[in-house]
């Protein structure tokens, strides 16, 4: 890449099991003048915005083009959406600044899964002819998972509740997390899962800007430079697939040149404390790297805004001196079928 592309600013949402008061625009509107507040720009200063959002959270078709209230009406913009997490909107940023059209870019996404069931919305992603129709949700899905792994060695049940007991204790230290402290021991929610193993279930946003070259060091002290960027995806059929592992995630790492030199930081999107084992594993991640310190997806998950999060708070920690290179990741999908790698790394200190 002859042009470097890095995260300048990132805002969020304090994360919440109800916004009952909110529409997404109302949700949405301090994140997005926050994040601008955070560099001194306008939104006639942004050449590029994309959002990552979903219909079926919204229960309506084209739902996006009401956030765009919340960019305003004026000056026009160049704007794009995707149906998927924010993640995806940022790569797609990030290569339309690559490309040299654009040398800034707003990056926002956001969710509210408190109106309806997620967990049924969620088997929407299913494949339509064989698995969808049993509605098989996200989280029996995932003990499905989890069960794999126990039964394959590779975790166990108190090793799963020392990964909650980790992601929440982090979380104290993160305003914006929906749940901190101890974690309840919790019943079975489908075994091997209990409660402190599955995601909590809420409304946020978030968003992020980008910059290339100099206009990034002119925005931030220290840039969370891009350095590679790929996402992969699974075979559809679960029935087909090693739960145990995560080919995608790997290959992904690999692509956005992970395995070149170590890092420090991993901010990984694990809805589900199984899913950790499985990510740690693919992304040869050893005990000396800090996994999750913002508490990660057990902390707080809204839905197609948790993994964008992810890369703004790997990159936060750079903006602030407490990484040097950092690896973000952002799934969607079933069992950890799509999966997005981004590497970050700080200017020399």
């Amino acid at each position: 890449m002859t042009r470097q592309i890095a995260v300048v600013a990132l805002a969020q949402t304090d994360h919440r099991r109800t916004t009952d008061e909110l529409s997404e625009v109302e949700m949405l509107m301090p994140v997005l003048h926050a994040v601008l507040e955070q560099t001194g720009l306008r939104t006639a200063d942004i050449d590029f915005t994309c959002s990552g959002s979903s219909d079926y959270l919204a229960g309506r078709a084209f739902s996006f083009t009401l956030a765009l209230d919340g960019v305003g009406a004026w000056p026009p913009i160049s704007e794009s959406h995707v149906e998927m997490d924010g993640a995806w909107a940022l790569y797609e940023a990030w290569t339309k600044l690559l490309t040299g059209d654009a040398d800034t870019a707003l990056v926002y996404s956001y969710g509210k899964a408190s109106p309806g069931s997620v967990r049924d919305v969620l088997t929407r992603q299913l494949d339509p002819y064989y698995l969808a129709p049993l509605w098989p949700d996200s989280v029996a899905l995932a003990a499905l998972q989890a069960q794999a792994l126990i039964d394959a060695g590779e975790t166990d049940e108190p090793a799963l509740a020392g990964i909650a007991a980790r992601s929440r204790a982090d979380a104290t230290a993160n305003p914006h997390a929906q749940l901190r402290g101890p974690v309840p021991h919790g019943e079975y929610q489908v075994r091997p899962l209990r409660t402190g193993d599955c995601p909590p279930i809420g409304d946020g946003a978030a968003a992020v800007v980008l910059a290339a070259g100099e206009r990034a060091r002119d925005l931030c002290a220290r840039p969370a430079w891009i350095r590679g960027i790929d996402h992969r995806i699974e075979a559809h059929a679960l029935g087909v697939r090693d739960l145990t592992d995560s080919p995608s995630a790997r290959l992904a790492a690999e692509r956005a040149g992970a395995f070149e030199r170590p890092v420090d930081t991993a901010e990984l999107h694990a809805p589900f404390t199984a899913q950790e084992v499985i990510l740690r594993k693919a992304l040869r991640l050893g005990a000396d790297v800090t996994v999750n310190p913002s508490g990660g997806a057990l902390a707080a998950n809204p839905v197609m805004a948790a993994g964008l999060i992810r890369i703004g708070e790997a990159a936060a920690r750079i903006h602030r001196g407490a990484s040097d290179r950092a690896l973000a990741h952002a799934t969607s999908g079933p069992c950890l079928q799509q999966n997005l790698v981004a590497v970050l790394e700080g200017d020399p200190r």
